[in-house]
């Protein structure tokens, strides 16, 4: 009998402590208030495959498209990726390998790959991993195949390769992304993709790309030098300030960005919330306590942050730490996505609502609430409409 009820206290005590560490985890759950939110297409799930740039890419001029004529499209993210990778492959072998050739890329392939070779609807080619027998994209075989295949081109050390390369790595391209198509039908009318493309009233002239470093002058263009900037697009330079200032504008004024940057830092979690972190402020940490922090799993990490919620503390960035995380390699171009509205939480803290391309996941089903801090540091360059840069800073830049 004794025993019974050392074993009920016990399990009270212990449904005593989690019920206190549930109440704990509600109280501090931030609960968000929308200031601005603009109308997007739906949330894709890029699975295992590393075209996030081809999805937030595609999910933004959508949402350019949305904005002029009111129409939703669904555009095909797999016949960008098809004309990309050749496109990659080609400058990677005129480059004898010295530009990198990887899954990645960045939002000027999706500008490039409209503007000059047209686009498609979703429907008009095989449903991602379908042709390998997956229900959603994984390249692991795919590049598996792929990668070596350029690179022994690309660094053949013979005085003179044939154009024969091109076709093999199509045939490649085409089994795993299936082949784009030559002409299609939407709503009954025949399209080629540029045909259709131009009837989607785009002009591919009016988007530009934005960043702030100091290793190179304000109010100047440069190419960021990032190994998936790999056609060397330049980037308009501003103060970080004003970095923010162009994308609070953009979405008041009823404009996406598409954003690309860092979500490699801890304060990035896999439930729906980015906070540039200040581990250092973390509530009872500090010497050993801060050492132990260090050691934790990435998973423990996000579970502690989770647990703090609003009260989690952050670092107030400054032009000096961008410049030094991006010269340092902390700051990567990991990863890409779209800013589409403005929130807060009950403690006043503002957030970007930002559309991921990993599904239907986490607290908010695909959506990311990242804070103003969060993107400040985290930006390594991001894509908008000129139209929605704040005329002072435009005649700035001369645009």
């Amino acid at each position: 009998m004794k025993k019974m009820l050392t074993l009920a206290l016990m399990a009270l005590v212990a449904v005593g402590a989690n019920a206190e560490k549930k109440d704990s985890v509600n109280k501090n759950k931030p609960v968000f208030t929308v200031i601005k939110e603009n109308k997007i297409t739906s949330v894709k799930d890029q699975n295992r495959s590393g075209t996030c740039w081809a999805y937030s890419g595609l999910g933004f001029f959508e949402t350019e498209i949305l904005k002029k004529s009111g129409k939703t499209v669904d555009l095909c993210e797999s016949f960008v990726a098809n004309k990309t990778y050749m496109d990659r492959a080609i400058m990677a072998v005129r480059m004898h390998g010295d530009v990198s050739f990887s899954q990645g890329g960045s939002c000027t392939d999706v500008k490039d790959v409209l503007k000059y070779q047209g686009i498609c609807p979703e429907n008009a080619m095989p449903f991602p991993g379908s042709l390998y027998g997956d229900s959603l994209n994984n390249f692991n075989e795919f590049f598996s195949v792929m990668e070596p295949y350029v690179q022994a081109v690309a660094k053949s050390t013979a005085k003179k390769i044939s154009g024969q390369w091109k076709v093999g790595l199509q045939g490649i391209l085409d089994a795993y992304l299936g082949k784009c198509p030559e002409s299609f039908k939407v709503d009954g009318k025949e399209y080629t993709p540029q045909s259709y493309m131009k009837s989607l009233g785009l002009n591919m002239d009016d988007y530009v790309s934005i960043t702030s470093y100091t290793h190179h002058p304000f109010y100047s263009s440069f190419v960021v030098e990032v190994q998936d900037n790999w056609r060397w697009e330049p980037s308009y330079n501003v103060p970080m300030d004003e970095m923010m200032a162009i994308i609070d504008n953009a979405v008041k004024e009823g404009y996406c960005v598409l954003w690309g940057g860092d979500v490699s830092e801890e304060g990035f979690t896999r439930n729906g919330i980015a906070l540039n972190l200040d581990a250092k402020a973390l509530p009872g940490l500090s010497g050993s306590d801060m050492a132990r922090w260090l050691k934790l799993a990435p998973g423990k990490k996000r579970d502690i942050i989770d647990s703090l919620g609003v009260n989690a503390p952050e670092v107030v960035p400054t032009q000096e730490m961008r410049q030094q995380a991006y010269d340092s390699w902390e700051l990567t171009d990991d990863h890409g996505m779209l800013i589409y509205g403005i929130a807060k939480d009950q403690t006043g803290r503002e957030y970007y609502m930002v559309k991921n391309s990993w599904g239907e996941t986490g607290e908010y089903k695909g959506i990311w609430y990242m804070s103003k801090n969060f993107i400040a540091r985290s930006t390594m360059d991001y894509m908008v409409n000129k139209n929605a840069i704040p005329k002072d800073i435009r005649k700035k830049l001369g645009i």
